[in-house]
């Protein structure tokens, strides 16, 4: 289904005929697939139509319109122009007078904006089973749940209803929902892609995420939105250009006895697998110390770090009395415990635990890390909210404090029919040399599905 809908548009000369159809067919599959629960806001089906003809005026005129008529969704966290913003609470909702810098890039690349897409609320969460909007399953099977807190975003683009879509991620957000739904998520690093216009979550390390069905089509979504924004004041400039992947890399690969997968040992497996098949693409596997990534990690909701997290939705809402699930507030909770003694000394630890991690990215080009551990049915992690889901985050929570940026591709397919992603890891600034191995995984994609030499030249 999501090849159908590039494929469709992967010509240089389309007319508004065929736009329609794409938007009229996306509408369709989101229709389709409401027990999916993918949406919280759908916009009218007319709205998007006339943005249609509006657009296909301006490429007839001569503007250049790389993403001309390509629908995609955004995470209700993320504000887009005249569309409401709940991050999944009701009480909450705003309509946005602006849209994320984020998404107006890709809005004046001729991309239609369908709708906001479900979350797990105020972006607390990995499970995407936290959102008064209803828990969002995964595509693949809708027993299990999506993965958080990019939940919709995900499920969405694998479903077929939009080419790609933005999420946010924050501890693997934009990484976790892609593998349980078999596509592509790319985490920038952290101040690569403007994060104006999000609600503010961790607001240190929150940044805007990708998800898409190849790594063709997010390098150029990625191009689109990165760069500097002096009106964000977590923008960062950036400090080192990306080289070129090496042709033999060294790949470095958790040890035996840091592999956990919560007691579904088939989980480990693949990922032994997927590290075999990196050595028959050119890599040289290295066993790396884990123990620093994941005492990191353990700090994001462990540590002060939920201070953070208190403070910046507090400001927002109350979260004492607001209108906020039990889960989310007895997460928030805990902030109570931590000092601003806790706070330094926990940055102090950090720093030392960046620096040991950045000096073992010295002996390898990329780390390699399944996205998640294993997935758990929506009737598990409605049973035990928070320790569950504090195990979905095993090997993704300590990205953004280390300062790494990341890409999940998809890797193999459990026995109950979920998809089991891996994700690629490299010290800040390397996206581009990351999307160039994960496109060395995914070899199909490097056609692409947007020519941007030639789409479009005209419209008829």
């Amino acid at each position: 289904m999501p090849q159908a809908i590039l494929s469709a548009q992967s010509r240089p000369f389309r007319s508004r005929a065929e736009l329609a159809s794409i938007i009229i067919s996306a509408y369709e599959r989101i229709e389709r697939d409401r027990r999916r629960n993918c949406w919280i806001y759908v916009r009218p089906m007319e709205e998007a139509l006339a943005e249609v003809d509006a657009l296909v005026r301006r490429a007839e005129e001569g503007e250049v319109l790389p993403l001309l008529g390509v629908p995609f969704g955004v995470k209700d966290n993320i504000d887009v122009e005249a569309m409401p913003t709940t991050a999944a609470c009701p009480s909450f909702q705003y309509r946005a007078a602006q849209s994320a810098r984020c998404v107006e890039k890709l809005a004046a690349a001729g991309a239609i904006c369908l709708g906001k897409t479900n979350l797990d609320q105020f972006a607390t969460g990995l499970s995407g089973a936290r959102s008064p909007y209803g828990a969002c399953s995964s595509a693949a099977n809708d027993l299990y749940v999506s993965g958080g807190s990019s939940s919709g975003s995900a499920a969405a683009v694998a479903s077929g209803h939009v080419a790609f879509a933005l999420g946010t991620d924050t501890g693997g957000s934009g990484r976790i929902p892609a593998g349980f739904n078999g596509i592509v998520g790319i985490k920038p690093t952290v101040g690569l892609v403007s994060s104006r216009g999000l609600v503010p979550n961790c607001p240190t390390l929150d940044c805007p995420s990708i998800f898409c069905n190849s790594i063709a089509e997010g390098r150029i979504l990625l191009g689109l939105i990165e760069g500097f924004d002096d009106s964000d004041p977590y923008s960062r400039q950036r400090i080192a250009s990306s080289s070129p992947s090496p042709r033999k890399f060294r790949f470095g690969q958790v040890p035996v006895d840091h592999l956990n997968s919560f007691g579904m040992p088939e989980c480990d497996d693949l990922y032994r697998q997927a590290c075999t098949r990196f050595s028959g693409l050119g890599g040289q596997a290295r066993t790396i110390d884990f123990a620093p990534f994941a005492e990191a990690g353990e700090m994001l909701f462990s540590g002060p770090w939920i201070a953070e997290r208190h403070a910046a939705i507090s400001k927002l809402l109350d979260v004492d009395h607001g209108d906020l699930l039990d889960v989310i507030r007895n997460v928030l909770s805990g902030a109570a415990r931590f000092s601003a003694a806790d706070a330094f000394a926990a940055q102090h630890r950090l720093l030392k635990l960046r620096r040991q991690i950045h000096a073992l990215f010295e002996e390898i080009d990329v780390l390699v890390v399944p996205t998640a551990p294993r997935p758990f049915t929506i009737a598990e992690m409605m049973e035990d909210p928070i320790t569950l889901n504090n195990r979905l985050g095993y090997y993704s929570y300590f990205a953004n404090l280390v300062d790494l940026c990341a890409v999940s591709v998809p890797n193999a397919t459990l026995g109950n029919g979920m998809p089991m992603g891996i994700t690629l890891l490299a010290p800040a600034w390397r996206d581009h040399v990351v999307l160039d191995f994960a496109e060395r995984w995914l070899p199909d994609a490097k056609a692409g599905l947007f020519d941007l030499k030639e789409y479009p030249k005209a419209a008829s």
